[in-house]
């Protein structure tokens, strides 16, 4: 279907050398799209671009720590100078750092806010200042089943992914006018190297099976669908929207 189509579009997805944002550049080269890797690992980050060229994508890479602002408005200047035009942008880099909330760390905080929140304005902003130039663009944020829920020891990330929705809302009341679509998804329990820790547990996986009305594990590939849809022409009057790809889990009690 043409209106999913990606041909001639060029896609940047922060923490994209492994897990969710990997599966994400993938399925949008699948769609057409030249992607754009980002992470800050030269190592990784080319093992994750001859994986998928190997597979025929039309791949770049950019090195930068999407919590340096003065990076991120570096990388993005001088790939849009040089390069051309990033038609969407996939917000994905994150972090998780588990405690108590009465002793989680200060530093630990800032740094997980920096990692989650901030780089999602850095480089949204960064992004999105061409966009506007250009009257066009897609940004798509990636939130979680904790903007909404909570667990025991994840307070802060919880707090940061709370954010990312009511970002990404105000991104798309402020930018829809220039012609952009900001939206999120909002990813359930998917296995992932960052919950690698949690599918290892046996109790805590019989838990989320009975949780979750699917009841089952999300494959990150099961994440691809929605983040085409945003991405796409198919979601051009889509704004200001959070996805939750989850399994039914924030639709059950």
């Amino acid at each position: 279907m043409q209106i999913f189509n990606l041909d001639g579009r060029t896609a940047l997805v922060t923490g994209s050398s492994m897990g969710i944002g990997l599966a994400l550049a993938r399925g949008l080269a699948q769609a057409g799209a030249r992607v754009v890797l980002n992470a800050r690992n030269a190592d990784r980050l080319a093992e994750a671009a001859a994986t998928l060229r190997a597979e025929g994508a039309e791949v770049d890479t950019l090195i930068f720590d999407v919590t340096d602002p003065a990076a991120v408005a570096q990388a993005v200047d001088g790939y849009e100078a040089a390069q051309g035009p990033i038609h969407i942008l996939i917000n994905n880099a994150g972090m998780q750092h588990r405690g108590p909330l009465e002793d989680f760390p200060t530093d630990a905080f800032d740094h997980l806010m920096r990692t989650n929140v901030n780089s999602a304005f850095y480089v949204g902003q960064a992004v999105a200042r061409h966009m506007i130039a250009r009257g066009a663009g897609k940004i798509v944020n990636i939130a979680s089943v904790q903007s909404m829920l909570a667990r025991p020891g994840i307070a802060p990330y919880t707090a940061s992914k709370g954010a990312i929705t009511n970002l990404t809302k105000g991104m798309a009341t402020d930018w829809a006018g220039h012609g952009l679509n900001c939206n999120a998804i909002a990813p359930g329990y998917f296995k992932t190297p960052l919950n690698a820790a949690l599918v290892a547990d046996p109790e805590f996986s019989a838990w989320l099976e009975k949780r979750t009305p699917a009841g089952r594990w999300g494959e990150v590939n099961e994440l691809v669908g929605a983040c085409v849809f945003l991405a796409s022409d198919a979601a051009s009057f889509v704004n200001g929207h959070t996805l939750f790809v989850d399994g039914g889990i924030t639709a059950s009690l």
